[in-house]
């Protein structure tokens, strides 16, 4: 019995939390402006989620951390093609060529 008023004591917290932090900015409209410090740090919020999603795929091998994968080469070269040229598609198509490159077995 008191198990179960714990879980719905954390449900009723976290609804609370969400319901709080997304309504307060309906709810304050322009009063409820942020720093400008914030404002910028901010701007890299997106940046940072997607690597936080990416990296671990590319430095992970199966469940082992390993560098010398076919993934973290992959995206080694997609960063220096894309700093080099600039270009959308080339990095795209020559980070698959060594992705693929490497599964196949003509690198490591």
């Amino acid at each position: 019995m008191i198990e179960g008023v714990w879980l719905w004591l954390a449900f009723v917290l976290m609804s609370l939390t969400t319901v709080g932090t997304r309504g307060s900015f309906i709810l304050l409209g322009e009063k409820g402006r942020l720093p400008p410090v914030l404002q910028r740090a901010l701007r890299y919020a997106p940046a940072a989620a997607l690597s936080a999603l990416v990296m671990p795929d590319l430095l992970l091998d199966g469940n082992e951390l390993s560098l010398l994968n076919p993934k973290l080469a992959a995206g080694l070269v997609v960063i220096g093609v894309a700093l080099r040229w600039r270009n959308p598609w080339l990095p795209f198509i020559v980070g698959m060529a060594v992705l693929l490159g490497m599964r196949k077995g003509l690198g490591w």
